[in-house]
C-alpha cells in the first residue's frame, strides 16, 4: 500500500515538474516573440506611483516656456544688430508712445482716426500705430495736442508685406472695408487660407515683421497674380488705445 502511494506520489510530482518546464518555455518564447515589450509594460505598471505629478509637469513646463523666452530674446537681439549694420529701420521699446483714438467719423470709418497725442508727444508724419493684435496705420497729420492715423484699411494705402509660412512678398491695399485686399506679384505661389501676414523685411515705411492679418480668402483666377484678401489682427472696428512706434535708421 505504502509502495502504491509512493509511485503516485512520483508520478504526480513528474506531471507537475513537466507542466512547470512546459509554462516557463511557453512564457520564454513568448517573450523572445515579443522582443522583450511584456518587461516594458510590466515596469510601466510598477513605476506609475513614482511618475512626475502636476507640480513637476507645472515646473517643466514653466522651463519651456522660459526656455523659448530666452531663444525669442536673443533673436530679437541679434535681428536688431544686423538692421543696424545695414542700416535699416528698427524700432525700439523706449520709442512706443501710447496713446488713445478720441475721435472717428462714420464717413471715414476706415480710413482715418484721431488720437490724443500729437508734436508735443514728439509724435510726428510717418510714424507707425499698432493696436492689440498688430499693425493699423501711419501718422499722416499731427496737430500740438492730437494727430491723424490713415488706417491700413483706407484706399489710399498701400504697404508691402509677406507670408509669414512662405515669405512671399505682395502688396497689402486698402479697400475701404474692414478686409483689405493683398495682391502677389506672381500667378504660381503657394499661399493658403490661415497663412500669416507681416510687414515686409525690406519696406522702407515700415519696421520688419510686424503682425497685420491672416489671409481668409485666395482668388488665383482674378487676374495676372493671384489675390487675397486678409483678415486684420488688429480688429479696425474695436481700436480705443494703441501704440506710436517711433522709426529709427
Amino acid at each position: 500500500m505504502l509502495d502504491k502511494r509512493r509511485i503516485y506520489s512520483v508520478r504526480w510530482w513528474n506531471k507537475k515538474k513537466l507542466w512547470v518546464i512546459v509554462l516557463f518555455l511557453s512564457f520564454f518564447v513568448f517573450v523572445r516573440i515579443s522582443k522583450g515589450s511584456i518587461y516594458r509594460d510590466l515596469y510601466y505598471f510598477l513605476s506609475k506611483p513614482f511618475w512626475p505629478g502636476e507640480f513637476q509637469q507645472e515646473i517643466l513646463l514653466k522651463s519651456y516656456e522660459q526656455e523659448l523666452y530666452a531663444k525669442l530674446t536673443q533673436l530679437e537681439k541679434d535681428n536688431q544688430r544686423l538692421r543696424e549694420l545695414l542700416s535699416l529701420q528698427r524700432v525700439t521699446n523706449e520709442d512706443r508712445i501710447n496713446a488713445s483714438v478720441i475721435s472717428r467719423q462714420t464717413s471715414s470709418w476706415w480710413n482715418i482716426v484721431i488720437l490724443n497725442k500729437g508734436s508735443r508727444d514728439g509724435v510726428e508724419v510717418g510714424d507707425i500705430v499698432v493696436g492689440p493684435g498688430g499693425l493699423i496705420g501711419i501718422i499722416d497729420n499731427i496737430s500740438l495736442l492730437t494727430s491723424s492715423v490713415k488706417l491700413i484699411t483706407s484706399f489710399d494705402s498701400q504697404l508691402g508685406v509677406w507670408t509669414q509660412r512662405g515669405n512671399i512678398h505682395g502688396l497689402l491695399i486698402g479697400q475701404g472695408n474692414e478686409s483689405p485686399l493683398l495682391t502677389f506679384y506672381l500667378k504660381e505661389i503657394d499661399v493658403k487660407v490661415g497663412d500669416f501676414v507681416f510687414s515686409s523685411p525690406a519696406s522702407t515705411i515700415l519696421p520688419p515683421n510686424l503682425p497685420i492679418g491672416i489671409i481668409e480668402t485666395v482668388d488665383k483666377e482674378l487676374g495676372p497674380a493671384v489675390v487675397a484678401t486678409v483678415k486684420l489682427l488688429a480688429d479696425p472696428q474695436a481700436i480705443d488705445w494703441v501704440q506710436i512706434l517711433k522709426m529709427r535708421i
